[in-house]
């Protein structure tokens, strides 16, 4: 039964990763270039770098930001920004942002 779990899991994973369109990502990305860089490294220290990021962590984060369960600093501009993405927009961000490399190379 545990080997089975383990299946389900890795297969759930891989379905998850495989759903994400990072060229979707990139393109949808453009509205992000001014705050956080254009490859994701923020020029101004006050906006995270989003390069090389875990997906799963951005997509919670952008989740988060829409439902806005997420406070303090920029969270009202984040909140404008991600209420008009869909679920597969935020995917496809995600796995754009984390297929970065977060050294800027």
């Amino acid at each position: 039964m545990k080997k089975l779990f383990t299946l389900a899991a890795v297969l759930a994973v891989s379905a998850y990763a495989s759903a994400a369109d990072i060229e979707a990502g990139k393109a949808k990305a453009a509205t992000c270039v001014a705050c956080h860089g254009a490859n994701g490294i923020s020029m101004v220290p006050m906006y995270p770098n989003l390069a090389g990021q875990k997906e799963q962590y951005l997509v919670s984060s952008l989740k988060a930001y829409k439902a806005q369960q997420r406070t303090g600093g920029n969270a009202p501009i984040m909140y404008g920004m991600v209420a008009p993405l869909s679920d597969d927009d935020i995917a496809n961000l995600a796995a754009y942002f984390a297929s970065l490399d977060p050294a800027g190379k």
